[in-house]
C-alpha cells in the first residue's frame, strides 16, 4: 500500500509538472496567470487515479462500446469472431456485402451494412434486410442496388472475402455495431457523382463510399 500511494503521489506530481511546463512562455511570465495556473494543476492533482487513467486513455473512433460489447474495425477483430451464418435475412445482408464493399475497409464495410439496417427501420423502405436489397429488382438498372439488377450473375468467387462480409453482416444484425454513418440511408462511391448526392446532406466517408440521408432514390451505381 505504502508503494502504491508513492507511486500516486509521483503520478500526481508529475501531472502538475506536465501542465505547468506546457504552458505558453508569455503566460509563464505573467504573475497572475502563473498562479492561477498553478492552482489549477494542484486541482488535477487531487483527481482519484482511476480517473487520470480514463484521461490518459488514448481516444480515437477504431473502438467504439454498444451494448457492453466493442466491435474494432479491422481485420484482426473479425478474423478473432466464429464463422457467420443465419437466416435468410443474414444471407441477404451478407450477399450485398459482398457484392457492394467487399474491397471496402472494414469499417466501409460496416457503414455500409449500416444503411441496409438504416432503411430496414426508417418505415420508407421495406421492412426487412432482404426486402430493402431486392426492392426495384427484376427491372435492368432500375434497383436499388446495381448487383441485383445488372444482367449479371452473382457468383461469390472469393470465399475469403464473403467470410469476412458475413461476420459484418451477423455483427451489424446483433446489435454489436455502433452507428457511424449518422442516419444515412444512401451511399455511392467517390467513382460517380449522382445528381441526387446533391439534395442530400453528405454524412460520412469511409474509403471509396460517400454516406448521405435524406430523399428516396437508388442506393448505389
Amino acid at each position: 500500500m505504502f508503494r502504491f500511494g508513492n507511486e500516486m503521489r509521483v503520478a500526481r506530481l508529475a501531472l502538475v509538472a506536465a501542465v505547468v511546463l506546457t504552458l505558453p512562455a508569455q503566460v509563464m511570465a505573467n504573475p497572475t496567470a502563473k498562479v492561477l495556473a498553478k492552482t489549477e494543476a494542484r486541482g488535477l492533482a487531487r483527481i482519484d487515479q482511476d480517473r487520470i487513467n480514463d484521461l490518459s486513455k488514448p481516444s480515437g473512433n477504431h473502438t467504439a462500446g454498444v451494448g457492453g460489447s466493442s466491435v474494432v474495425f479491422t481485420r484482426a477483430w473479425l478474423a478473432k469472431q466464429p464463422k457467420a451464418n443465419g437466416s435468410s435475412e443474414f444471407k441477404c445482408l451478407a450477399e450485398a456485402l459482398y457484392f457492394e464493399a467487399r474491397g471496402e475497409t472494414v469499417k466501409g464495410q460496416f457503414a455500409v451494412a449500416e444503411v441496409i439496417r438504416n432503411r430496414v427501420k426508417s418505415g420508407r423502405f421495406p421492412g426487412s434486410y432482404c426486402g430493402v436489397i431486392n426492392q426495384g429488382t427484376g427491372r435492368k438498372y432500375q434497383c436499388q442496388f446495381t448487383y441485383t439488377c445488372d444482367g449479371r450473375p452473382e457468383v461469390v468467387s472469393e470465399p475469403a472475402a464473403y467470410a469476412r462480409v458475413a461476420k459484418v453482416a451477423r455483427a451489424t444484425i446483433d446489435g454489436k455495431s455502433p452507428n457511424i454513418t449518422d442516419g444515412a440511408t444512401f451511399y455511392h462511391t467517390t467513382a460517380v457523382r449522382p445528381s441526387w448526392s446533391r439534395k442530400f446532406t453528405n454524412t460520412a466517408r469511409f474509403g471509396v463510399h460517400l454516406f448521405y440521408r435524406s430523399g428516396v432514390r437508388t442506393a448505389s451505381n
